[in-house]
């Protein structure tokens, strides 16, 4: 017998905005320093959310931020502010020991 498998989408579970800020906030977490794992995650919301309505929202072609939120995508800071601001998600400061 051979076990089929699909490969896991997290895209297709981000219902809520709820969804999308605990995710993002447990990939900020995960990430450390690597830059690339938050544009990836960002890129994984936003095709939650929908490619085309989030290049109007933040005015950057759809084919740019399918590139800049690409796995191993290293985007501009601008960028993933426009990003983050067009999901309806801010980034949050806290103490490293808190």
């Amino acid at each position: 017998m051979t076990a089929k498998l699909t490969k896991w989408d997290s895209a297709e579970h981000l219902k809520s905005d709820e969804d999308i800020a605990a995710y993002l906030d447990a990939c900020f977490e995960e990430a450390g320093d690597d830059a690339a794992f938050i544009a990836h995650a960002l890129g994984v919301v936003a095709r939650a959310k929908g490619m085309t309505q989030l290049a109007k929202q933040t005015g950057l072609g759809r084919e740019s931020l399918y590139k800049a939120l690409s796995d191993g995508a290293k985007p501009r800071y601008d960028t993933v502010l426009k990003v983050m601001r067009a999901l309806g998600v801010k980034l949050h400061a806290e103490p490293i020991n808190a």
